[in-house]
Order: structure tokens, then sequence, then C-alpha cells
């Protein structure tokens, strides 16, 4: 049996999870910093720690909304319709339950890769996920630097998936989970040694792997898509070993926005609204 959601505060689970992980990369990236950030905390980790309020109060409406309306708006909701009318393809597998978990949890992972491939895509899309990118540092607060709409849009794109999938809601509750986990990890500013990142790569995104998207070079910032797992880049032709300017050289975010700007909490939300300048 799966465990009953309705018996846990899953808000309350996923804020203590987050809390965890955000406080421990905080602290590893003090202690071995890959690279002098050019930015105080200030009103950079304001910024960015606001736009993660915004985006869990988007969700919430949704989840809000879900019940009002009797549609699913986001995954756990989309995960309980499916099960209630044994919808999708898992549901109708057979399979037994910790298996059915486990190609939820990489399925979606995938569908979370495409998703972010697309983004950079399409220009409409990209409009609002530049402000990720505009960041000029790369720590663990640039993790949860997402515009509110694109956070929206992220949650309906999740129930199409879900809905298509009919996972366990435990399994897309544990997905959420690890991919914002894995988002702090390797967004965080941390110096692992080489041959731990070269392990580990083998299998998960390494802060290492993950930086390389954040260049400023459009050919190094359009690879290395993945958030939870490394496969998908090397399975689809997306991946860059390493930066050509090598790490601690590379210079991070977008040609256009070289300045203090995407610091700024009402900047990086009109950003998305301002017409597009050359070399971002």
């Amino acid at each position: 049996m799966f465990p009953d959601l309705t018996t846990i505060c899953e808000p309350v689970l996923r804020l203590s999870a987050f809390a965890s992980v955000f406080i421990a990369m905080a602290l590893l990236e003090r202690a071995f910093p890959k690279r002098k950030l050019q930015f105080s905390a200030g009103s950079r980790w304001t910024t960015n720690l606001t736009m993660v309020a915004l985006g869990a109060l988007v969700v919430r409406a949704l989840a809000w909304l879900s019940t009002v309306l009797a549609v699913p708006l986001v995954a756990v909701a989309a995960a309980d319709l499916a099960a209630r009318n044994h919808w999708g393809l898992l549901a109708w597998s057979g399979l037994p339950p910790w298996a059915q978990i486990v190609i939820a949890v990489v399925v979606l992972d995938f569908a979370i890769y495409l998703q972010h491939v697309v983004s950079h895509r399409i220009p409409v899309l990209w409009r609002f996920h530049r402000m990720h990118h505009a960041d000029v540092d790369f720590d663990v607060t640039t993790a949860v630097r997402f515009h509110p709409v694109e956070i929206g849009l992220s949650a309906l794109y999740k129930v199409f998936w879900v809905l298509a999938l009919g996972p366990p809601a435990v399994a897309v509750v544990l997905f959420e989970g690890l991919v914002n986990a894995c988002a702090m990890f390797n967004h965080a500013n941390l110096d692992l040694p080489a041959p731990l990142d070269r392990v580990l790569r083998l299998l998960i995104v390494t802060p290492d792997m993950h930086r390389v998207h954040h260049s400023v070079l459009r050919h190094e910032h359009d690879t290395n898509f993945g958030f939870n797992l490394s496969i998908w880049d090397r399975l689809f032709a997306t991946y860059t070993r390493a930066p050509s300017h090598g790490h601690r050289g590379m210079t991070i975010g977008l040609p256009a926005y070289q300045s203090v700007e995407p610091t700024k909490l009402g900047w990086s939300l009109a950003v998305p609204f301002r017409r597009s300048q050359r070399g971002e």
C-alpha cells in the first residue's frame, strides 16, 4: 500500500526538506567555495529567496483552485485524481508499487529535462526563464531564482505528465523533493574534489556540470540541461564536460545583464516583459 497523503502535511514536509538542504548547501559552499562571488548576499539573496516565496504562493494558489474547481492544477492533485479513476500507463501496468515509483521518478526527471530544453528554444518561454540565467553569481540561491509565471507554467506542465503516467502520489511527492534538493546541490558554489565530481556525475548532475549551463557563452549555456540525472544530456548530445575558460575564469549570467540590476527584485520580476537585448 502507498502512504495515505491525506494524513501527511505535504507543505510542511516540503518546507522542512527544502530548509534542511538549503542550510546544508549554504554552509558547505561557505566552507568550500568554488568561486569568489561578485556581489554580497544582501539584495541578491533577498531577491532570490523572495522568488521562491512567490513561487510557493503560486503553487499553493493552484492547489487551492484544484480543490475549488475539481480540476488538477498541481502534480499531487493530478496523481490523486488519476489514482481514483485508475488513469495512466503505470496504473494499467500491473507493476509492483516500488517499480511504479522508480519509473515515475525517472520519467518525470526526463520530463523536466525536456521542459528545460524547450524553455531555451521557445522565445516566449525564454523570456521568463532568462530571469534565472540573469543571475551574475552562482550559488544555492540561484537554484530557487525562477519567475513566478514560470513556476506556474511548470506546475501545469507536470500535471499533463502525471495524468498520462498515473503514478502513485507518493512518487510525485518524492520526485518533487528530489528535484528541489538536487537543484540546490548542483547550483551550490561548492568546490567538490575532482575525483568525487567525476564519480557523482556518472549518475547525478554536479555543481561543476551545471555551472557550465550558466555560462555567458551561448554554446555552453545551451548544454547541461539536466537537474537530477545526468544521463539525459549524454543521451541527447547536450553534454559539455567543462567551460572553455575554466570554472574560476568563466563569466556567469547573460552578456546583456552584467551589472547589479539582476540582484534587484523589481528588475527581476519585470525582465520578462522588457524588450530583448542583444547578447541575451
